[in-house]
Parts: C-alpha cells; structure tokens; sequence
C-alpha cells in the first residue's frame, strides 16, 4: 500500500510539473489599409450585414437563382468531398486527445505443455529406474510430464505529457479542423458564386438571343422593303444582295449565341449535382440591375473571408508543430502496470492466491540520432515562416479581389449611361437614314452601316450589364458571402 501511495504522488507531481516547450501563438500583422482605394465614389462603407448571411444570393432578387443555389451544397460533389475532408480533419481531433489517456490493454491466454521424454539434461521421474550402466549416468527423463498455465492480464500505459508535445498535438489538430472547416466554406462560397456567375453568363445568352431574334424579324422586313423597291425599279439589284448577306450574317449570330447558352446550361446542372441531360431552364433574358453591395472596411475582410481564415488557422498550427518538435529534445516519461490472475488450473483462477501485479515507470532519451530532431525543427521553423507568407499573400489577394470589383464596377455603371445614351443615338441614326433610303436621298448601304452600329451598340449594352452582374457575383465573393470568422466550429 505504502508503494500505491508513493506512486500515486509520484505522478501528480510529476503532471503538475509538466510545461510546454516552444513559442506562444500570436496572430501575424498583414499589410493593411484604413481604406479601399476603389470605394471613394462608389458606395459609403456600410456594415456587413448588408449581405444576407448565408444565402448571399437573395440580394440579387432572382427566385430562379435562389432555387438553384439551396441545391449547390447539398449536391454539389465537390462540397462533399470538403465536407469528408472536415469529418477526418475532426475525427483526427479525438485520436490526438487519446493521448492525453492511459492506454488498456486486456489478454487472456490458456497454454498446455508435455515435455518430451528424452529431452536432454531432464530430470528423471520418481518411478524411473536410476541404474548404471559400465558406471556412466543416462542423462534423460524416462517419462514425459504435463503442465497447464491459464492467464488473464490486464496492462496500463501512461506516457507523462511533461513537455505538451500531446497536448500541442490536440491544439495542432484543432486548428487543422478549423482550417478544414473553413476549407469547407471557402469551396462552398467558391461554387456558389460560380453557379450564379454561370446563371448570369446564361441569362445574358437569353438577352442577345431575344435581341438578335428581333433584330433578325427587322432584316427580313428591310429585305422584303429592298426587293419591293427593286421589283418597282427604284432600287437596285445590289440593294437586295446587301440586305440578304445583312440578314443571313444576323442569322448565324443568332445561331451561336446557342452554343454558349448550352455550356453554361450544362455547367449549372453539374453545379448542383445533376446530368446536364436532366437539366434545363428555360429561356429568360436578363432584366435585372446589379444591387447596392457595401464593401465595409478593410480590417473587417480578415473576418469575412473563410479561405484568410484557413490561412491564419494553419499558422497557428504550424506554431504547434514547432513545439512538437522541440519536445523531441527532452525525455518520455512513462507509467506502467500490469495486474491479473494465473493459475494452473481454471477452476483456482481469479483467487487471490492466484492474483499478481507490477508497476513500474520508464524514461527514454535519445543520445545520438545524427542531427534527426534538429533537422526536424529546422524544418518546423521553415514550414512556420511559409505559413506565414501564404497567410499574408491569401491577404494581399482578398484586397485585390475588393479593389478589383470595385473598380470593375464603379467603371462600368458610367459606361452604361455612355452605352445607354450611344443605344439611343444608333436607332435614331437608323431610322434616319430608313427614312432617307426610303425617300430615294441615300444608297441602302447607309441603312446597312446604321444597322450594324445599332445592333453592335445594342449588343453592347447587353455584354456591359452582364459584366455588371458578374462584378457584383465577383465582389460579394471577395467579401467573403456573408460569412464570419465566428462561424467557425468551436472543437
């Protein structure tokens, strides 16, 4: 008992005086700005609460695109596979922390033995004969014996964290779930902003479609005005060649814009998890106006944005590992014991006479490994410092994303009202010179140049309000959709 007891106090001392070895973590600086460059202009800095969280993409108003989005990431195989990676970064968690437990071991075992009969140097039975023969000894048993050994053990492993190289495992661990869940929302916003990038890409294929189906119905008519004149002697033959080749050109656009919507018809459906040839949707131009979408202030984007979040998670693990490796340069300490029951015969298993223990405890150094846990350590630091580097380069790349967008759409809103303006310009220009042409003062070609500048400037204002919407998809991503360091799980 007296040995239980200085045992027992041998090991609370011994975890009381357990440290940890290697540096504290503290959060890197970032290269950072009181302001956006591009936002002077554009729209007032606004909390973040502007943009749903969550479902990010109701701020565009679109049911259409809402349905398809709640699909992305329940179906979407690429989340799936972020989701499993998250699972095994948690379940890695708990095999660290198993660590910080002893370790039980239980073994049962049943053994039966008959020595041989002539084995040498055994030592002769009772009823064996122990003559000599010219005076020399035999040497051998003259019968073989039995014996029997039943065995329950059960052993105890206790490695003493003194240096916290487990306990910096199960942080390290922690963190790389965290990092993974933030993976997890970064691929997810990722698929998300694609889906409703695609969608607008898709729409605005709609929208030339309408555009150069009305413009295609419009030839016709100049074509059949061509031939009437023709045929009347007031125009002549060249008149109709130009208006046919204007028409057929017209056509094969309208034609191609097809291609294009059927790509982006098909990456949607795999978006959400679906055959492209069990999806479509029907055609509906887009008709829609980029929303007001406030960028809020620089230092708030390192909370937004879950792929600097995995960043930061990962140099803090990284902190870990250079204490794990530190710990390798001072000795394991480690409790054992052993106890259970052995027996020559079952039926006295488990008495106390049969009943037998040991305990006992280890310290393990390494004297030479030929420079091993330096160069581990070495290489700790060395993973730390690029750590580092990626945090701060997955910083300066959020900052550009936001200056970018920003600009993309400041830029573009007064291109519109210029393109706006030039749409108006065009059809006044055309309907002119249909006049003039009509009236006999100008040659078709006339009529033909007007064509082709109001449809190339309609056209136009239709690729402008795309790039708009696609800016918009673009800038609510870089701002992280909503999302908030503090939807990180608390392992």
């Amino acid at each position: 008992m007296k040995s239980c007891r200085l045992g027992l106090t041998t090991l609370v001392l011994l975890l009381n005086a357990g440290c940890m070895v290697g540096p504290d973590y503290s959060t890197p600086s970032v290269p950072m700005t009181a302001a956006y460059k591009e936002d002077q202009g554009w729209k007032l800095a606004r909390p973040g609460d502007d943009i749903p969280r969550g479902k990010w993409w109701e701020i565009f108003g679109d049911p259409q695109l809402n349905a398809l989005e709640e699909q992305v990431a329940e179906a979407n195989q690429n989340v799936q596979v972020a989701e499993a990676r998250y699972r095994q970064a948690r379940a890695m968690i708990q095999f660290f922390r198993a660590g910080l437990f002893p370790t039980v071991t239980a073994g049962a075992s049943a053994d039966s033995v008959r020595n041989s009969t002539v084995r040498p140097f055994g030592t002769p039975s009772s009823g064996a004969s122990s003559g000599t023969t010219s005076g020399t000894t035999t040497g051998t048993s003259s019968s073989g014996a039995s014996s029997g050994e039943f065995l329950l053990t059960g052993d105890i492993s206790y490695e003493i964290d003194l240096w916290g190289r487990i306990r910096r495992s199960v942080t390290a661990a922690r963190e790389e779930a965290q990092a993974t869940a933030a993976d997890l929302e970064t691929a997810t916003l990722s698929l998300q902003a694609e889906l409703a990038f695609d969608y607008f890409e898709l729409r605005s294929a709609d929208a030339q479609q309408r555009l150069l189906n009305d413009t295609v119905q419009a030839f016709k008519q100049a074509l059949q005005l061509t031939i009437n004149r023709f045929e009347g002697g007031a125009a002549p033959k060249s008149d109709v060649a130009q208006a046919q080749t204007q028409l057929e050109t017209t056509q094969v656009q309208a034609t191609d814009i097809a291609v294009q919507r059927a790509q982006f018809e098909h990456a949607i459906a795999v978006l959400i998890g679906k055959p492209p040839a069990e999806f479509s949707l029907p055609p509906a131009p887009l008709d829609l106006l980029p929303p007001n979408i406030p960028a809020g202030l620089p230092s708030e984007l390192l909370e937004r944005r879950p792929d600097i979040a995995a960043a930061e998670r990962r140099v803090a693990e990284a902190n870990e590992q250079i204490g794990i490796a530190k710990a390798a340069f001072f000795p394991t300490v480690t409790l054992n014991a052993l106890f259970g029951f052995e027996s020559s015969s079952i039926r006295n298993l488990g008495g106390w006479q049969s009943f037998l223990w040991a305990v006992g405890s280890s310290v393990a150094q390494t004297v030479f490994d030929a420079g091993r846990r330096r160069a581990t350590s070495e290489a700790a630091l060395a993973n730390y410092d690029a750590t580092v580097a990626s945090y701060r380069e997955a910083t300066l790349d959020a900052f550009q994303q936001v200056e970018d967008n920003l600009a993309a759409l400041r830029i573009l809103e007064q291109e519109a009202e210029q393109q706006k303006r030039a749409v108006v310009s065009a059809q006044e220009s055309l309907q002119l010179f249909t006049n003039r042409y009509i009236g006999g003062v100008d040659n078709y070609l006339q009529v033909i140049t007007a064509q082709t500048t109001a449809l190339s400037n309609e056209r136009n204002q239709v690729d402008i309000l795309r790039r708009r919407m696609d800016a918009s998809v673009m800038l609510v991503k870089a701002l992280g959709g909503g999302w908030n360091v503090a939807d990180l799980p608390q392992l």
